[in-house]
């Protein structure tokens, strides 16, 4: 295995130095992709750059894409560059980087599985975020057709690239906040395993969120509606497989 992180940016100045400065700390090189963020941001990343030219790479959108355009960069370059897996954590600071030797040993173990985040919140969360979550869980597990995927919207995973890449080429993944419940369910729908992985989530360290209520809900609805019609396309590939767990668990 040969690993790397990406790292997703748009304006979080407060909060990256840290982020990467703990990913370094766990021995994993980082690639950074600023999407679009401000002229302050922009030259916080210059200079985490200049700092450890050797482990940080800089990657740059012209203007803001979205999360999920951002991460699909990060991979694109990660797998052009050779690495086999690469770790997704989000900008803010509120992913547990102490918890990234467990998911680089789940990946060792399964190494054609996602390791999947599954948060732990403490009480910095709102309650209103937390129980809305919920409506998501429950339209992935439709769309799944399994409880095989604890949270989809945790930002704090691990993928092996190749079938990252291929699912990228193949389809257009969800470019904003729909992403990372889009990409988790079509690699279940792939077939890949997902390890769900408890790790513990605390609110954003630097008070920033680019959740935008109306825009996003609406790309969330219309991203639940396509995985909808596209699980009754592939109805009973997916009830084989949740039937096949069933009846192989202990």
């Amino acid at each position: 295995m040969n690993l790397c992180a990406v790292i997703p940016v748009y304006d979080h100045e407060e909060a990256i130095d840290a982020v990467v400065n703990a990913v370094l700390a766990q021995g994993l090189p980082c690639i950074l992709v600023d999407d679009g963020s401000s002229v302050l941001c922009a030259r916080t990343l210059d200079r985490i750059v200049r700092a450890a030219p050797d482990k940080v790479t800089l990657l740059r959108h012209p203007h803001n894409q979205g999360k999920g355009a951002a991460v699909v960069s990060g991979m694109r370059h990660a797998a052009a560059s050779g690495y086999s897996h690469a770790l997704q954590i989000d900008a803010d600071g509120q992913h547990a980087s102490t918890d990234i030797p467990r998911f680089i040993a789940a990946a060792t173990a399964h190494p054609q599985a996602v390791i999947a985040g599954c948060p732990q919140y403490d009480d910095s969360v709102p309650g209103l975020r937390f129980y809305a979550r919920y409506l998501t869980h429950v339209w992935v597990w439709i769309n799944t057709l399994s409880f095989a995927i604890r949270d989809s919207m945790c930002g704090f995973r691990l993928y092996p690239l190749p079938a990252f890449m291929r699912l990228a080429e193949q389809h257009r993944i969800g470019r904003h906040m729909d992403f990372d419940t889009d990409v988790l369910v079509r690699l279940y729908w792939d077939g890949l395993e997902v390890i769900n992985l408890p790790t513990r989530v605390v609110y954003p360290t630097d008070g920033v969120s680019h959740f935008r209520m109306v825009r996003d809900n609406v790309l969330i609805t219309c991203m639940h509606s396509r995985l909808f019609f596209g699980m009754l396309r592939r109805f009973p590939q997916l009830l084989i497989r949740t039937l096949s767990r069933t009846k192989g668990a202990p």
